[in-house]
């Protein structure tokens, strides 16, 4: 399966990447041990590559699907070994095809998109910017846009439309032309890539381990590539070897602060992809 549709985008998008930094001579205290949060074992992948761990937080409200597709093909073994067959440094890095070659998947069948999602009250959503229209900000540690709150009482769900954002270590799922030709391979953003909101289902993000997927070696295709050499749940590491992975909660002032700083330091030119949430792996 060759993934013509993402090369098109990026061939036809000139985009400058984003990058959080820390507001000049401000040293904002640590996070106290109330502001973080432990992750969903059970929704969560530990990545060992060959250039070191990945831990990526899954969303199953923004792609019930997919997650499980990921979920069934990491217990199974299917990814031991695979290669990051294609690498673009400022775009993203692609693996899970046991060809190697982006033509190759597993036996199961393709998904259907998930390209958006319908988002409830209770679904836990913090926002962090409202331009006209939509509100930008996070579903846990992963970055969204949302039809506003008050969209839900004309909804018939009593819902608002949602879609996840391509930030910097957001998990996305490759496929061909068809929409709905997902189905094993998956790539890891490296810098941000807005073109590609809406067009493909995002279901994850990186929460440790970005410099990893950063340092993965590039090409199209690579030459002697970088590997998956094993993918795990975290729910189904033995206690004793489990790491305890910790993130920042975004329903903290302690994130609200830290998102009033980055808007304060980028101005017109802020953006979600800017804050990229602290994370503790012990």
């Amino acid at each position: 399966m060759r993934l013509v549709a993402l090369t098109a985008l990026l061939a036809v998008t000139n985009l400058s990447p984003a990058f959080a930094a820390k507001p000049a001579n401000v040293s904002p205290p640590a996070p106290a041990a109330s502001d973080w949060r432990s992750v969903d074992a059970e929704n969560t992948l530990v990545i060992d590559t060959s250039k070191g761990r990945v831990i990526v937080e899954l969303a199953p409200k923004l792609a019930p699907a997919h997650v499980q597709r990921i979920k069934e093909l990491t217990r199974e073994g299917f990814y031991n070994g695979l290669k990051f067959h294609r690498v673009i440094d400022t775009f993203m890095a692609q693996t899970g095809d046991p060809l190697g070659t982006g033509e190759g998947g597993s036996t199961k069948p393709n998904l259907t998109a998930e390209f958006t999602f319908r988002r409830s009250a209770e679904d836990g959503f913090t926002r962090v910017n409202r331009p006209a229209g939509a509100e930008l900000g996070f579903m846990g540690s992963i970055p969204i846009a949302t039809q506003p709150d008050d969209i839900m009482m004309m909804t018939a769900d009593g819902k608002a439309g949602g879609w996840g954002l391509f930030c910097p270590g957001v998990l996305g799922m490759a496929r061909g032309d068809d929409p709905n030709s997902a189905n094993s391979q998956f790539f890891l953003m490296r810098q941000a890539y807005p073109a590609l909101d809406k067009r493909y289902t995002a279901l994850g993000r990186v929460v440790s381990g970005l410099p990893v997927v950063r340092a993965i070696k590039v090409g199209e295709p690579v030459v002697d590539p970088d590997i998956m050499i094993k993918v795990q749940i975290l729910a189904d590491i033995p206690a004793p070897d489990r790491p305890k992975v910790q993130v920042l909660n975004v329903a903290t002032a302690y994130f609200a602060a830290m998102a009033e700083r980055m808007k304060a330091q980028k101005g017109a030119d802020f953006s979600v992809c800017d804050l990229e949430l602290p994370a503790q792996v012990r």
